[in-house]
């Protein structure tokens, strides 16, 4: 199978269309019938055959308003072969536009899946077959390189999330012909509550290697949203396996890091597609400027091995987005309370960013500070540095927050 994706798309489709034609045929829709006469030893025999490709046909309007669907056409758009696949199930005349030929392979495919049928019951034999002549068409003249990587501290209800443009989170009991190594990962991850991975999935005609620098691009990003996200530690790597068209799997180095603490952020329901929509509006640029520098850092504090050891990231992060005038300004404490905390709250939170400041000297030297609290005061500061990033990038706060910041300790003093 060259495209899981693409296989578990059209299955859902044509198990839903195969229970809506099958309720359709149930509640007096008429499938219709061709004679058709074959010789026989003495005489012509005749038979009525199901005409399942016209009724298919008629019905792809209702079957257009299918759950699976925009999956389904998600999938197809885009790729080469569509032509071809039509050709060889004897439409030679391509309709145009891209929603008309997607249109036309569904229908296709279905009428393919449910050939002489009256029925329309979903049978998995058909599929495959059916599946694999598509696939064939589709590619003919492709190479499909995969990657695949460990994705620690994530957990999803569904078998696998697609984020688009080959790129999908996969739960570990989902995998499919995956290397000895991910497979025993998947086990370990399993009796532990659950594990993830990162898989990508590339095709194109020319693939002489494995797209592993794309992968790291692509798992960074997917990290940086589910950091923004969430508060969860998350990780990617830091080995990948790649291979090309199906072929041996090899390791491969993601250079990546991090740490993973405490329980895994389990993601269901609407958060599914918050998170892909999320993603896809992270995927159209990394800030740049200061926005871009902070989030870097915030990044970097991510990674760090202990908490405490990421409060100069935070404090860097901060003052990049909320004291251009530099920390000898000393406005940094009061303007993230006046943003992260209301106004009753504003006092108290400026004393506890205050306090933070103070120890950011223990923290350079490599002295741990004695103080219990210093790891939840950390993640403190990470939490409203997170909120700052995400409601920036999401185009909920201006990009120059110290203006922001200013303005509304401007109107509370006004207030007095």
């Amino acid at each position: 199978m060259r495209n899981l994706a693409l296989h578990d798309a059209l299955r859902r489709f044509a198990e839903e269309a195969a229970a809506q034609l099958a309720a359709d045929v149930v509640h007096g829709a008429e499938v219709p019938f061709e004679l058709v006469e074959e010789p026989g030893a003495r005489s012509t025999l005749v038979s009525y055959r199901p005409l399942s490709a016209e009724f298919v046909r008629q019905r792809m309007g209702e079957l257009a308003g299918l759950p699976s669907h925009a999956a389904a056409v998600r999938e197809l758009e885009g790729r080469d072969g569509l032509d071809a696949y039509l050709r060889t199930r004897g439409e030679p005349d391509s309709p145009q536009g891209q929603d008309a030929r997607t249109d036309a392979v569904l229908r296709a495919l279905l009428a393919r899946v449910f050939a002489e049928s009256s029925a329309f019951t979903f049978d998995q034999e058909n599929f495959e077959s059916a599946f694999g002549e598509l696939e064939r068409a589709l590619f003919k003249s492709l190479v499909t390189a995969e990657v695949i990587s460990p994705l620690r501290g994530l957990t999803i209800s569904c078998s696998e999330l697609s984020l688009g443009e080959g790129l999908a989170v996969v739960r570990g009991d989902a995998l499919c012909n995956a290397p000895p190594e991910i497979v025993r990962i998947a086990r370990e991850g399993e009796q532990r509550g659950g594990i993830s991975f990162a898989l990508l999935t590339v095709e194109g005609a020319h693939a002489h290697a494995a797209p592993v620098s794309a992968a790291r691009t692509r798992f960074r990003r997917l990290l940086t949203a589910l950091r923004l996200f969430n508060s969860g530690a998350f990780v990617v790597g830091p080995a990948a396996w790649t291979r090309l068209d199906g072929g041996p799997w090899r390791i491969a180095s993601l250079a990546t890091g991090g740490r993973v603490l405490g329980a895994a952020y389990h993601v269901e329901g609407d958060e599914l597609d918050e998170l892909r929509a999320f993603y896809a509006l992270l995927s159209r640029g990394v800030p740049r400027g200061a926005l871009g520098w902070a989030l870097g850092r915030f990044e970097m504090a991510c990674e760090r091995r202990a908490p405490f050891e990421a409060l100069t990231d935070h404090l860097l992060a901060l003052r990049a987005l909320l004291e251009p005038e530099g920390p000898a300004s000393g406005r940094l404490a009061d303007r993230l309370a006046a943003i992260c905390a209301p106004a009753a709250g504003r006092a108290e939170l400026a004393e506890r960013v205050a306090y933070a400041i103070s120890l950011e000297r223990a923290i350079v030297t490599g002295l741990p500070p004695a103080h219990p609290g210093v790891d939840s005061l950390v993640e403190e500061l990470a939490a409203h540095l997170r909120a700052l990033l995400r409601d920036v990038v999401c185009g909920h706060l201006e990009v120059d927050l110290a203006t922001v910041a200013d303005r509304a300790l401007g109107e509370a003093s006004l207030a007095l």
